[in-house]
């Protein structure tokens, strides 16, 4: 049995799984890979601390990975992974692809990624036959980690977040407007600093303000995005992602409300990609 090597890599963190010959497993874990955002040297330094965890002869890698959906930058990550696994055979995809294998297997329905960023595509059971354009966390990503941190921070600024939790969100980042602007406009990454926000959500979900933010997300989302799709209310939906996972509850209710049936909700595509690729 061949070594494969397989990747999942998000905005924040990628996860790598070893199915060894003997069909052991091992994993190791890296940072984000993003060739819309890092250099080349970034991204190879990524690749260079998941060989100093599997440094093992690899036969096969399947890497999925955000802001692979361009034949370029395909290219990009096929290139740096074969400087340190030159014999390997590599296939690069979308992570979208990666979100329809892990929940979807080999049935049909709807793959929604609901973490960082957000994405979502009819899969017919073997391929992606429909996909509502993400267009990135700038302009969209709705119901994601970066929109929820945008829409939390805009209300604290403006005053539309309630004075108590105002004070709270104070005393835990002292952010003030000038700081906070400068990691948005001047500093790298500033999607991953906005999805660090959901953190503070999550700590205060029971908070109606908090719980009904996340809803909006949530529904939002379900209208631009699943409900775009032909059928939608007839095959089963799926959803990945830290976002999904943590506020499963609140996702739930809002898909009810909407009419959708919501099969498996996961953190994280790659035990899924494991068997699926097993």
């Amino acid at each position: 049995m061949a070594k494969i090597l397989i990747a999942d890599s998000g905005f924040t963190k990628t996860d790598w799984r070893l199915i060894q010959s003997d069909g052991s497993i091992e994993q190791a874990r890296t940072p984000g890979i993003n060739p819309y955002y890092q250099t080349q040297e970034e991204m190879l330094n990524v690749i260079k601390d998941l060989y100093d965890q599997i440094p093992d002869k690899v036969d096969e890698i399947y890497y999925y990975g955000t802001g692979c959906s361009s034949g370029t930058n395909r290219k990009k990550i096929a290139d740096l992974l074969a400087k340190y696994y030159p014999s390997a055979v590599i296939d690069v995809n979308h992570d979208l692809l990666a979100a329809a294998r892990s929940l979807c297997g080999e049935e049909a329905g709807i793959a929604c990624i609901l973490g960082t960023g957000t994405n979502s595509c009819l899969y017919d059971g073997v391929k992606i036959t429909q996909n509502v354009p993400s267009l990135g966390w700038a302009i969209a990503d709705e119901g994601g980690g970066t929109y929820l941190g945008k829409t939390l921070v805009t209300d604290y600024y403006r005053k539309d977040m309630p004075a108590d939790l105002r004070k709270v969100f104070k005393d835990n980042f002292g952010l003030t407007k000038d700081n906070f602007l400068t990691h948005i406009y001047q500093e790298p990454m500033p999607g991953r600093f906005l999805a660090s926000f959901p953190k503070f959500i999550g700590q205060h979900i029971n908070e109606p303000y908090m719980h009904q933010l996340v809803a909006r997300g949530f529904e939002i989302f379900i209208t631009k995005n699943i409900m775009k799709y032909e059928d939608y209310d007839q095959v089963p939906v799926h959803f990945t992602g830290s976002i999904a996972f943590y506020f499963s509850n609140v996702l739930r209710q809002v898909a009810q409300e909407k009419g959708i049936s919501v099969k498996h909700i996961s953190e994280f595509p790659i035990a899924g990609l494991t068997l699926f690729h097993q």
